[in-house]
Order: structure tokens, then C-alpha cells, then sequence
């Protein structure tokens, strides 16, 4: 997982820097819309999939997979622009909180 979260760090170096002229703020908050984009995306490719759109592009599960990707990818630099020093501990104590549940589920079973 660190080199996930080195990455992070890295492409948000990056992307801040093109920023640099927006209020951090205003970054924070496209990142977030960013997000949403992305999880978008990943909707569209489905419905393509499902021939549910009249685009006449085919999808793929790969492509779909490709936009979650994208969208987690822009929702742990989104973590890392509001805490640059905290998002991954806030990452893993969510992550841990989240799946505790389905841990205990299966030690039950």
C-alpha cells in the first residue's frame, strides 16, 4: 500500500504544481468534482456495455474496470490534497472500520 500512497504523493506534486495558481480550496473542491467525473464514466462505459445508450460505442468490462480505476485514483489524490500528511492513516482507518464488519461476518460463519 506505501507505494500506492508514494504515487499519490507524487501525481499530486504534480497536479498541484499545474495548480498553482488556484486557491487550494478551488483545488480541493475540482478534485472532488473530479471524482465524480470519473465514477461517471465508469457509469457510461456500463450502460455501453448493457446497450443501454444510443452512443453506438461498444464497451467492455475493461473499460469499465478502467474508469474505476480512474475514479479511485482521483478520490486518493482528492484525500491527499484536503491532508497532504494525513490521508493515508485516514485511508487506513476508514479501510479498517469499513471492512470490520465483514471480517467479523466471516469469522462467524
Amino acid at each position: 500500500m506505501d507505494t500506492l500512497w508514494d504515487n499519490i504523493e507524487k501525481l499530486s506534486a504534480v497536479r498541484r504544481a499545474a495548480g498553482a495558481h488556484l486557491p487550494d480550496e478551488e483545488l480541493k473542491a475540482l478534485q472532488i468534482g473530479k471524482v465524480a467525473e470519473e465514477a461517471g464514466e465508469a457509469m457510461q462505459a456500463l450502460h455501453g456495455l448493457k446497450d443501454l445508450t444510443t452512443c453506438g460505442h461498444d464497451h467492455t468490462w475493461s473499460e469499465v474496470q478502467n474508469h474505476l480505476v480512474d475514479a479511485v485514483i482521483a478520490a486518493l489524490l482528492a484525500m491527499h490534497y484536503i491532508d497532504p500528511a494525513g490521508a493515508r492513516a485516514t485511508f487506513g482507518e476508514i479501510v479498517h472500520r469499513r471492512t470490520r464488519g465483514g471480517r467479523e461476518a466471516a469469522g462467524a460463519v
